[in-house]
């Protein structure tokens, strides 16, 4: 880029010299032969010739020379190959023409201004520019070398330095894929500028990403926990039942049940397992308007039927949302399963409009939620003695959450009407479905 920059910048300045350099002898020229025109007449000049012409082919000297009305040289001080230098006839009516005319020949640069009875004429050769602006080319080469050599140096110089950091993210970067050591950062810089930012960049990715490996972790291990206790009951109780001693009909009926018991909780972690694996690949739920309180009728009723011993309440509303049907039935088992293993008598659900939201409570008369556990109940995994973790696994709720964010949406533990806990789930109204989550 230098080099470029030099070379235009050479170009351009050997254009302005060597045009100034033809303009200056011109100018000069000019007012030579208008000074000579002032007292010469070509009428009445004798005929003798200088006593030692200059040989223009050699010489840079202005030369003089007087032509008669015919063109015939009568008077000059310079000659060319032993003879005057021609005046071209051209030459010779444009000075006619305008008063005076300028006109390159045989390597001289002529000018011509009418006199009384022919013409003045001054002359010079054209190497006096050409040399002019050779000598500057030569200048701008000879000193556009060490330019160039001064900015590589330079430039060479500041890049490393300025590279310096960008080398350590580099080798920092490659360091940690080969020890897959995720803890490393890179030291903070003192500097405000893009390499800061980058270095900043650079080590928020690398807390993302160990906050990755971290929750990865606990999901295996959590997962791994929730499976094995299960497996332990299978095992065991199938292991009785085929190689152990004689039991009872009553034993042999409680074996089986606890068999089908922790089969059935084995499918129903493993299904909410892929449901967040999908989620965390990024799948997004097809959504199409639906009648919102159908829905949610056809589930509770259900409810119901799986659990007698609890007094369901439904008021509902006739709301139309943008969702999708199948996901919304999950979100909806997921709250009243968490809110039956907490119920002293009564789980009370309702559908109401709020604003430009379809808002959905399932609510229990149990102990509740701690304010301080509400948010961390939405965790996948996370279960403590007295909190509601949804499925028994710690899976329902997150499960809960992704679906309500997918229909742009919300969902939020609270105190219920009925002293124990709520879970309200804002879905957008069709009017209002493309309006961001807030």
């Amino acid at each position: 880029m230098v080099a470029a920059a030099l070379v235009i910048f050479g170009g351009l300045f050997y254009l302005l010299i060597a045009h100034g350099a033809t303009t200056n002898q011109d100018d000069a020229l000019s007012a030579r032969a208008r000074q000579a025109a002032a007292v010469t007449s070509a009428s009445a000049l004798p005929g003798a010739a200088p006593v030692a012409p200059a040989d223009v082919s050699k010489s840079t000297d202005v030369f003089i020379e007087v032509v008669g009305a015919s063109g015939k040289v009568l008077y000059s001080t310079g000659e060319l190959d032993g003879a005057p230098p021609p005046a071209p006839a051209s030459l010779l009516d444009d000075a006619t023409a305008h008063g005076g005319a300028f006109a390159t020949v045989r390597g001289l640069r002529l000018y011509a201004v009418p006199v009384s009875g022919g013409f003045v004429i001054a002359g010079q050769s054209t190497r006096v520019p050409a040399s002019n602006s050779s000598g500057v080319a030569v200048f701008l080469v000879i000193s556009a070398i060490p330019t160039l050599i001064a900015a590589m140096v330079a430039s060479w110089l500041v890049a490393g330095r300025a590279l310096r950091p960008l080398r350590q993210v580099a080798n920092t970067a490659g360091e940690i894929g080969r020890t897959r050591d995720f803890g490393r950062r890179l030291p903070r810089a003192s500097s405000q500028d893009e390499v800061a930012g980058l270095t900043g960049s650079f080590n928020s990715m690398l807390d993302a990403l160990q906050s990755a490996l971290d929750a990865q972790r606990r999901f295996v291990a959590d997962a791994s926990h929730e499976l094995r206790t299960p497996l332990a009951t299978i095992q065991g109780n199938a292991g009785m039942l085929a190689h152990g001693p004689e039991v009872s009909d009553d034993v042999r009926r409680a074996a089986a049940a606890d068999i089908a018991g922790e089969s059935e909780r084995m499918a129903r972690l493993t299904d909410r397992l892929l449901t967040l694996a999908r989620a965390d690949a990024g799948l997004d739920l097809r959504l199409a308007q639906i009648e919102l309180r159908p829905l949610i009728a056809e589930v509770v009723r259900q409810a119901s039927a799986v659990h007698p011993d609890l007094a369901l309440e439904l008021d509902a509303e006739e709301v139309s949302v943008t969702g999708d049907p199948d996901a919304l039935r999950q979100l909806l088992w997921i709250l009243l399963d968490n809110a039956s293993r907490h119920a002293k008598r009564t789980i009370a659900v309702s559908l109401r409009r709020e604003g430009d939201w379809a808002r959905v409570m399932v609510a229990d008369d149990g102990e509740g939620v701690p304010a301080e556990e509400r948010e961390k109940i939405f965790e996948r995994f996370y279960k403590r003695e007295a909190a509601r973790s949804g499925g028994g696994a710690g899976l329902g709720l997150a499960i809960a959450r992704w679906i309500a964010d997918q229909h742009h949406g919300r969902i939020i533990a609270a105190d219920g009407p009925h002293g124990g806990a709520g879970f309200f789930v804002d879905i957008p109204l069709v009017e209002a479905a493309v309006l961001p989550n807030s």
